[in-house]
C-alpha cells in the first residue's frame, strides 16, 4: 500500500482492500510506499468533459453488474472471471474488459473468489 498526502486533506492510506480513492489530479500530491513496490490504479478524465466512477468488487458467486455510461471498463485484479454477453470472454489477473453503452446488464461468472474495478465513464451532456 501507499500513504498519500493530498494538498489539503490528511493523509490517506490505500491498501489492495481499501475503497477507491478520488482526488484532483491538478493538486499537489506526494505519496510513500508502506512495504516497497506496488501496483496502483489511476483514472482520469478531463473535468468538465466526462466523469467517472470507480467500484471495487470482492466476487465469489454470479453476479449481475448493470451500467447505463457511455463506457464501462472490467478490470480483474485477482482470480479468473467469464463476462456473459452473445461471445462469453473469459479474463484473467490485470486483463480488462471494454464495454459500450449498448451492455446495460451483464452476469459475471468467477471460476474463484475475484478482485475486480468496474470503472464507468460519461461524456457530460452539455459538450456533445
Amino acid at each position: 500500500g501507499m500513504i498519500l498526502d493530498i494538498a489539503g486533506r490528511p493523509a490517506a492510506t490505500v491498501t489492495k482492500t481499501s475503497a477507491p480513492l478520488s482526488f484532483p489530479a491538478d493538486v499537489p500530491t506526494q505519496a510513500a510506499l508502506i512495504a516497497g513496490p506496488i501496483t496502483d490504479l489511476n483514472v482520469m478524465t478531463r473535468r468538465g468533459r466526462m466523469t467517472h466512477a470507480v467500484d471495487r468488487l470482492v466476487i465469489s458467486a454470479s453476479t449481475d453488474i448493470q451500467s447505463a455510461a457511455d463506457a464501462t471498463l472490467i478490470l480483474c485484479v485477482d482470480g479468473e472471471i467469464a463476462v456473459a454477453g452473445a461471445a462469453p470472454v473469459r479474463i484473467g489477473p490485470r486483463d480488462a474488459l471494454l464495454l459500450g453503452p449498448d451492455a446495460l446488464k451483464r452476469r459475471i461468472e468467477p471460476a474463484r473468489p475475484a478482485t475486480l474495478f468496474l470503472i464507468r465513464i460519461d461524456r457530460i451532456a452539455a459538450n456533445d
